[in-house]
C-alpha cells in the first residue's frame, strides 16, 4: 500500500485555539505527521510525494469565494489593529447567503464556523497539499491499486463547501470521492473518525452519486453538536444517501464493530464502484478528546471487516491525536487492511 503525503504540509502550525471561551493550545499539531509517517512504515507502506494538482480537483467541491478567503485571509487579518496573531472568528451569522461582508471580521466569521480552525501562515498551502495527497491516492486508485492512503494534514472532514470548522479546511475526502467519480459512478464515504463528519455529509447531503455514512460519538453533548443525529437522512435527490450512527460516549470494539456492520450493510445496498474511508484514530480510548474507547486491535478489526468490501479504496487521514499509541493505531489498521507489517 502507498501513503501520499508532502512535507509542505507540516508547515500550518496555529499555535492556540479557543475551546469553551479559553484559549488552549493547538491539538493539531504537526507533530501529528512524524507519529503516522512512523506507523505507516511499519504497516510495510511505501512513502510518495504526489504531485501538485493546482486548484481544480479543490475547486470541485469547494467555492471560488471560499478559496479566495482562505488563500489571502492571513495576509488581511495582519492589518488589522491589535488583531490575534491567528486568524479567529468572534462573530458567526445566524443565516447565511444573501449579502456577503466586506471587512476580514466579517469573513472570517462567514466561513469558519467555530473557533477550532485557526488559520496561520502557512495554512492555506499546507491544506492544498492535504488535499493534492488525497487527490493522488483517488487517482491510485483509479489506476488499478486496490487501496491507497492519504496521510491528510490539516484534516478535512469538518470542512463544508464554504465552511472551515474543526481543525478543517479543504474536505480531502469530499475531494477524494470527487475525484473518483471521474470513473465511478456511484461512490461510498464510511466516516470511522470520533466526531461526526458534518462538513462531508454537509457537501453530498442532496446528491445520490455519493452515500455517505459516517460512525461517531452521538452529538447529543459531543463536536459538532448540530449534526451527526440518526435522523438526518440526506435531502432531495439524496434523500436516503446519508446515515449516521451515533454512539454512546465511551463505546468499546464491539459496539463500534455492531454499528460497523449496518453501515456495511447500507453500502453494500447502495453498490459502489469505490470507497473513501475517512479514517479517524481518535476513537481510540487513549485520545486526548476522549470521547469512544476503541483499543489498538480494535482498529485491526474495523480494517479488516471494511477490507472484505473489496472495493478500490482510498483512506484519507482525518483525526487521531497525540499519544503513545498514535503511529500504533495506524499500523494496526493499515496492516489490517491488508499492509504487510515491518519485519
Amino acid at each position: 500500500m502507498k501513503t501520499f503525503y508532502a512535507d509542505e504540509q507540516k508547515r500550518h502550525d496555529p499555535k492556540a485555539f479557543l475551546s469553551s471561551g479559553a484559549s488552549q493550545p493547538n491539538p493539531e499539531k504537526p507533530e501529528r505527521v512524524e507519529r503516522l509517517l512512523a506507523g505507516a512504515r511499519a504497516a510495510g507502506s511505501t512513502i510518495v510525494r504526489p504531485r501538485a494538482f493546482g486548484p481544480g480537483p479543490i475547486a470541485a467541491i469547494h467555492t471560488s469565494e471560499y478559496l479566495d478567503f482562505l488563500e489571502h485571509i492571513f495576509a488581511r487579518w495582519q492589518r488589522i489593529e491589535g488583531a490575534s496573531a491567528e486568524v479567529i472568528p468572534n462573530i458567526h451569522p445566524i443565516a447565511r447567503g444573501g449579502s456577503y461582508p466586506a471587512s476580514a471580521a466579517g469573513q472570517a466569521g462567514y466561513h469558519m464556523a467555530d473557533t477550532a480552525c485557526p488559520i496561520s501562515a502557512e495554512t492555506f498551502d499546507s491544506a492544498c497539499w492535504s488535499a493534492w495527497s488525497a487527490v493522488e491516492a483517488a487517482d491510485a486508485v483509479l489506476s488499478g491499486e486496490p487501496v491507497a492512503y492519504a496521510l491528510c494534514r490539516p484534516p478535512g472532514h469538518h470542512a463544508f463547501a464554504d465552511v472551515a470548522g474543526g481543525f478543517c479546511f479543504l474536505n480531502n475526502s469530499a475531494i477524494a470521492a470527487q475525484r473518483l467519480r471521474k470513473d465511478a459512478a456511484r461512490v461510498a464515504i464510511l466516516d470511522v473518525d470520533l466526531h461526526h463528519g458534518n462538513g462531508t455529509q454537509g457537501v453530498f447531503y442532496a446528491r445520490a452519486d455519493v452515500l455517505t455514512v459516517s460512525i461517531h460519538a452521538d452529538p447529543a453533548r459531543f463536536y459538532p453538536f448540530f449534526w451527526g443525529h440518526a435522523d438526518e437522512r440526506g435531502e432531495g435527490a439524496g434523500l436516503g444517501a446519508n446515515l449516521n450512527l451515533p454512539l454512546p460516549r465511551r463505546s468499546g470494539d464491539d459496539i463500534f464493530l455492531e454499528a460497523l456492520e449496518v453501515g456495511m450493510r447500507r453500502i453494500r445496498s447502495f453498490a459502489p464502484d469505490a470507497l473513501v474511508v475517512a479514517l479517524g484514530l481518535d476513537a481510540f480510548e487513549g485520545d486526548p478528546f476522549g470521547g469512544l474507547s476503541v483499543t489498538t486491535p480494535g482498529f485491526a478489526r474495523i480494517a479488516e471487516r471494511i477490507a472484505a468490501l473489496k472495493l478500490p479504496t482510498v483512506i484519507v487521514q482525518e483525526g487521531g491525536y497525540l499519544c503513545d499509541a498514535l503511529g500504533d493505531n495506524l499500523t494496526a489498521f493499515l496492516t489490517g487492511y491488508g499492509g504487510k507489517a515491518a519485519a
